[in-house]
């Protein structure tokens, strides 16, 4: 029927811009698009638009001085940037934080995971015109925020991993709080899939689209929902265990053919992995320190740092003595 519809419209290839100024890009991506319709033939990307000099930035810093930087290249996943950078230091300088550092690094992590996959979902669907996403995923996502600014005092940019561990360890009912969000966030993600997986806007827009085959991602370099969207269950997690992850029983979600609508179920069933992952976490963390006891590398306390008192002798006030004769007085 639809066929029929359109095999006597005229159609015409239209070459536009997306962005940098679009709300699709936000300034860090301009894309020179071969629009057929809603069909796109070609596209041509181009970048650079948000290079900040970070590296260079970082050259005469000290290694704790580079974490604020690092966790700005990507302002949704910030703890993963911080983890790369700390990890990196440490295996240099062979320094080994104390296990319960790594589980809260892993919390952290998989928090952030959950949070950068409902900031994709839900901006995804904005896009594909069900706007209701937004505020069911970012309903979700302010939970997560909450969670960082009572361990951290900070939403986003916690700068809360450290060389050694992480800052300082978690509050009073911070616990009890992520155990609220855990038992609740399969349920939303299942109440996602029922939104989405019924729309037969999205299922058009998703299924069959942007397909990538598994060799090209290789190719490429591409790793993440990308490419286990193909089938390839590579994940760093698995193939090379990082801050206790060889601790905790989880799956590898992968799709099937490379599609968007492969890469929406992946980041979907991974939510509820992560979520799997914290609840062992918190099962299996025992009490300890939280950063390692290495003054060589590692920050002192802020209790150990405090300024004692000043005992240089100020210098003495002498009055001034003023002689009445000499100073006149204006009527």
């Amino acid at each position: 029927m639809a066929e029929a519809l359109t095999q006597n419209l005229d159609t015409e290839v239209m070459t536009i811009n997306i962005g940098p100024h679009h709300p699709a890009t936000h300034g860090v991506l301009r894309l020179v698009v071969d629009l057929e319709g809603e069909v796109v033939r070609g596209l041509k990307p181009v970048i650079g638009y948000v290079h900040t000099g970070i590296e260079k930035s970082c050259e005469d810093k000290s290694y704790w001085k580079v974490i604020p930087f690092v966790e700005r290249m990507d302002y949704v996943s910030y703890f993963f940037q911080m983890e790369a950078f700390c990890g990196a230091v440490e295996r240099l300088i062979d320094l080994e934080i104390p296990p319960r550092a790594k589980y809260l690094r892993t919390i952290f992590l998989e928090l952030n995971r959950i949070h950068s996959h409902l900031v994709w979902l839900g901006t995804t669907a904005l896009d594909l015109g069900a706007i209701s996403m937004l505020w069911y995923c970012f309903r979700e996502r302010d939970r997560i925020l909450d969670l960082f600014e009572m361990a951290t005092g900070q939403r986003m940019h916690t700068r809360y991993f450290q060389v050694g561990g992480v800052i300082e360890d978690i509050p009073r009912g911070w616990v009890e709080k992520v155990r609220s969000f855990t038992a609740d966030m399969p349920n939303r993600v299942h109440e996602y899939a029922a939104i989405l997986d019924r729309n037969e806007i999205v299922l058009q827009r998703l299924r069959h689209t942007g397909m990538v085959d598994e060799q090209t991602l290789l190719d490429l370099g591409v790793t993440g929902p990308l490419l286990r969207a193909t089938g390839n269950p590579w994940d760093l997690r698995k193939a090379a265990p990082y801050s206790s992850y060889e601790d905790f029983e989880f799956k590898i979600p992968v799709g099937t053919v490379g599609d968007n609508y492969d890469r929406y179920r992946v980041r979907v069933a991974e939510m509820v992995e992560s979520t799997r992952i914290v609840e062992q976490c918190l099962d299996l963390m025992e009490e300890g320190p939280f950063i390692a006891d290495d003054r060589k590398y590692v920050l002192p306390p802020r209790s150990a740092t405090t300024r004692p008192p000043c005992t240089r002798r100020s210098p003495e006030i002498v009055p001034i003595q003023i002689d009445p004769s000499r100073t006149s007085s204006k009527g």
